[in-house]
C-alpha cells in the first residue's frame, strides 16, 4: 500500500490540512463526529488504500476539521479484522494520518465488562492490554521510515497523556475507571468460559479492535489514548444474552458523557 499516494488525495482535497490528532470512533459513538467543526469529509472509498467500514453504526468517514481549537482528522467508523480485512488495511488510515502530521491519537470502542465491579455505561481508561487475537500489525517487512523493528510497548498508552485524561475527567466530575483491555477476534462475543479465563489474565473489559491500531501506532511514533466504554457486562457475568443493539444503545446514552471527556482532553493536550 501507498502511504504517500493516500496522503496526496487527502491533501488535494482537503487543501493540505495537517491534523494533529487522530480520534477512532468506536461502536455506538458515531454522534461525536459531529462536534468536529469540518473542513472536508472523505468516504473512505474515495481515499486509495483505506478500506470501506462494513460494521453497524460506522460510518466510513474521515472527517478533517477543528475541536477545541485544534486540528483534528476523525475517523468516523473503524476498520476490524473481522470484517475479512489483514491487519495491514485496518492500521493503513492511521499511518496515513502519520504521515499527515498527526502526532497524538485518541482511540475509543465499546467493550463488554469483565471486572464485576464495573457496572454497564462506565467508561475505563485502558492502562495496557492483551493481545488475543493471534495476529500483529507488524509481521512483515519493517518499513523503517515507519519505526523500528521491535517497537517497545512497556509504555504503549501515554503514562503522561493517561494524567492528563484523568485530571479533565476529574474537573468534569466524571468517573472513571482503569484496567487492561483484552482484544479478539469476533465477529462472536466470547464464551462465558472465556471470559473466565480472561478475568484470571487480567482482563477488565473485552472487545473487537483497538489493539492492533495501538501496536500500530507506536511503532510509527503516535502518543496513544484509549477509553473503553462498557455498553454491556461480557458474556456469563449477568445471564443475559448479548446483542448489538444493547451496545449500540448505551453507546447512544453514553456518547455524550465519554464525548465531553474527549473533548477536554483535547482542549488540553
Amino acid at each position: 500500500m501507498d502511504y504517500n499516494v493516500a496522503c496526496d488525495v487527502i491533501n488535494d482535497i482537503s487543501g493540505g490540512f495537517a491534523p494533529e490528532i487522530v480520534i477512532v470512533l468506536g461502536s455506538g459513538l458515531a454522534g461525536f463526529a459531529e462536534k468536529v467543526e469540518p473542513v472536508s469529509v472523505i468516504h473512505y472509498d474515495l481515499i486509495p488504500g483505506f478500506s470501506v467500514s462494513t460494521a453497524p453504526y460506522h460510518n466510513g468517514r474521515l472527517i478533517l476539521g477543528t475541536l477545541e481549537g485544534k486540528r483534528v482528522a476523525c475517523m468516523d467508523g473503524r476498520l476490524h479484522l473481522y470484517e475479512g480485512l489483514e491487519l495491514e488495511q485496518v492500521v493503513f488510515p492511521l499511518r496515513v494520518l502519520r504521515k499527515l502530521g498527526a502526532e497524538r491519537i485518541i482511540l475509543t470502542n465499546a467493550s463488554g465488562g469483565i471486572n464485576t465491579s464495573f457496572s454497564v455505561g462506565d467508561i475505563m481508561l485502558i492502562n495496557d492490554h492483551i493481545n488475543f487475537q493471534g495476529r500483529n500489525p507488524l509481521i512483515g517487512k519493517n518499513d523503517d521510515e515507519m519505526g523500528p523493528r521491535f517497537p517497545d510497548m512497556t509504555y504503549a498508552y501515554d503514562p503522561e497523556f493517561r494524567i492528563l485524561a484523568s485530571k479533565c475527567a476529574e474537573n468534569l466530575g466524571i468517573d472513571i475507571k482503569n484496567g487492561v483491555y483484552l482484544s479478539c477476534t469476533g465477529p462472536s462475543y466470547e464464551t462465558p468460559a472465556e471470559i473466565r479465563a480472561f478475568r484470571i489474565l487480567g482482563a477488565d473489559a473485552v472487545g473487537m479492535s483497538t489493539v492492533p491500531e495501538v501496536i500500530a501506532a507506536v511503532h510509527c511514533g503516535y502518543k496513544v489514548l484509549a477509553f473503553s466504554l462498557i455498553t454491556n457486562m461480557a458474556a456469563g457475568i449477568t445471564g443475559n444474552r448479548l446483542t448489538m443493539e444493547e451496545v449500540a444503545e448505551t453507546g447512544k446514552r453514553r456518547s455524550l458523557v465519554l464525548g465531553s471527556l474527549v473533548s477536554e482532553v483535547i482542549k488540553n493536550c
